[in-house]
């Protein structure tokens, strides 16, 4: 698909570095495919790989397709200008979240603005 997954892990925690794949979905994978989950991820043929390829491909949505129906729905929501758009657009938390503090990850780091003279400078 596009990716390379770590051999040095178990085959279920690598599958989770594929966009869209979790831990609950890369168990269910390796279950449908009778293949031990535990087992290392350079222990896998290419014929497993394969059918794993295969599966993912074609009962679920991840990698590249994934990426482009989020960034669809994103751009979506941008052009009709509702809320939510716009606070994407902003660069502003979308689901309610706080801003006044805590919004960092989405605000990006502090920008220090010029403030009034203290006290002292008054009198």
């Amino acid at each position: 698909m596009g990716v390379d997954i770590p051999n040095d892990k178990q085959v279920q925690y690598s599958l989770t570095y594929l966009y869209g794949v979790g831990l609950y979905t890369a168990r269910e994978v390796c279950e449908k495919l009778g293949i031990d989950p535990h087992r290392a991820a350079s222990d896998l043929g290419e014929d497993e790989l394969g059918q794993i390829a295969a599966m993912l491909e074609r009962d679920y949505t991840c990698e590249g397709p994934l990426r482009r129906y989020v960034t669809q729905n994103i751009s979506r929501l941008r052009e009709i200008k509702s809320y939510r758009g716009m606070r994407h657009r902003m660069g502003l938390p979308v689901r309610g979240q706080r801003t006044k503090t805590n919004a960092r990850t989405r605000k990006g780091p502090k920008k220090t603005v010029a403030g009034k003279k203290g006290v002292k400078d008054l009198r």
